[in-house]
C-alpha cells in the first residue's frame, strides 16, 4: 500500500518530504504493532526496551546508563524503571560505589517475561516479513545513511 492511500498526494511538497512523512508514518505503524504485541503482558514499548537492555548487560545498570542505550532518548527512564519495579520485573538497589546512583537489574519475573516474549519473536519479525532479505538489508543501509548527518 502506497503512502498516497493514507495521505493525499497533494500533501507532499516534494519526494524528500514524501519520504520523510513515509518514514514517520511507518514508524508510528510499527509502534502500534509493537504495542499490540506487548499488550497481553501489560508492558509498553519503552518498558520492553529497558528490559532488553538489562538482559543484554552482565552487570547492574544505573538509570543514566540505561537512558544512553534506549531507542527513545527522551523517555523518563527513572519513572519507567519505577513502573517496572512495581510490576516486579526489575530489582533496584543503591549503587555500592556511588550512593547517588541506583543499580537496576532484571528480576526473575522479568527474565521469565522476556523468555516468554522471545518465543514469540517470529510474530514481531513478521511486521517486515513481506520484505526479502535483500530488501531488508537495503532498508537498513538507507535508514543508517539517513542518520549519518548527525
Amino acid at each position: 500500500m502506497g503512502i498516497e492511500k493514507e495521505i493525499p498526494k497533494n500533501y507532499f511538497r516534494s519526494e524528500r518530504h514524501k519520504g520523510l512523512v513515509n518514514v514517520l508514518f511507518t514508524s508510528n505503524w510499527i509502534t502500534e504493532r509493537l504495542k499490540q504485541f506487548l499488550e497481553a503482558d501489560d508492558i509498553t514499548p519503552q518498558q520492553y526496551n529497558i528490559l532488553r537492555i538489562l538482559k543484554n548487560n552482565d552487570q547492574p545498570l544505573s538509570t543514566l546508563k540505561i537512558r544512553e542505550q534506549m531507542m527513545d532518548k527522551m523517555s523518563d527512564t527513572s519513572r519507567i524503571v519505577e513502573r517496572l519495579l512495581k510490576k516486579k520485573l526489575v530489582n533496584k538497589q543503591v549503587c555500592s560505589y556511588d550512593k547517588r546512583l541506583v543499580d537496576v537489574t532484571l528480576s526473575e519475573t522479568g527474565v521469565q517475561l522476556l523468555q516468554r516474549l522471545d518465543k514469540k519473536t517470529d510474530e514481531l519479525d513478521s511486521i517486515i516479513s513481506n520484505l526479502s532479505d535483500q530488501e531488508t538489508d537495503a532498508l537498513n543501509v538507507l535508514l543508517d545513511k539517513m542518520r549519518e548527518k548527525e
